[in-house]
């Protein structure tokens, strides 16, 4: 592995630079760069890409799926802003390695899946390196978790062609919903949608992106719920 995810970090942070203009951060949070010191992306890729783990760029999980390009986890997380008391709603836990970045900054991470293989294999990797503050429910992630909200962040990891409704009736006052908005593998734009104290809505344009659709389909059953 050597000095990759070193070089990884380095990258994330020239990126950081390079595109302050449009994001307005020329440099992330040092909370979201020790997070995403902490976790080792290798760990969360198929084995024949994990040559490639550290690269700046999105690899293949599976399913259709991808893991997203390190630079792009780190502006979501960041967008966030969050705090160790947040609750935080990840919509496509995919890999999981989004998720395992949100459980060094939040108290209570709740991830939704609707690939039940993806979930199942995102749980036992998390169980394997002990993240005892994530759990995931396989559903429609268009739904949002309404019995677990009001959520301080709500991050969405494929692009809809709008924005959920149930997502921003389940952002608390104050928090944060960063989210990709776009036809499917046509032009899209992540979005910070944040709720006001006063209940307002304000979103902003950060920058364009190019992430996998995101399904809108029916809730599917898991056993595991609670």
């Amino acid at each position: 592995m050597g000095d990759k995810p070193q070089q990884m970090l380095d990258t994330i942070a020239a990126e950081a630079r390079y595109t302050a203009g449009m994001t307005g951060r020329a440099q992330f949070s040092e909370g979201v760069m020790r997070a995403l010191s902490a976790v080792d992306r290798g760990a969360f890729v198929p084995p024949a890409y994990r040559e490639q783990a550290y690269d700046n760029g999105p690899l293949p999980i599976g399913n259709g799926q991808t893991i997203s390009q390190p630079y792009i986890v780190a502006l979501m997380t960041d967008l966030l802003e969050l705090t160790p008391d947040s609750v935080v709603l990840e919509v496509g836990t995919g890999s999981g390695y989004q998720a395992a970045i949100l459980a060094q900054l939040a108290r209570q991470v709740y991830s939704l899946e609707r690939i039940r293989e993806l979930a199942e294999a995102a749980r036992k990797r998390f169980a394997k390196f002990g993240y005892t503050n994530i759990e995931v429910r396989c559903a429609n992630g268009y739904d949002g978790w309404q019995d677990r909200a009001p959520f301080d962040g709500i991050i969405v990891t494929a692009a809809a062609s709008e924005i959920p409704p149930a997502l921003i009736e389940q952002l608390g006052p104050g928090g944060r919903l960063v989210i990709p908005v776009g036809p499917p593998y046509g032009y899209q734009e992540l979005l910070q949608v944040t709720r006001k104290p006063s209940g307002d809505i304000h979103t902003r344009k950060i920058l364009g992106v190019a992430f996998v659709p995101l399904i809108n389909e029916q809730d599917t059953d898991d056993a595991t719920r609670r």
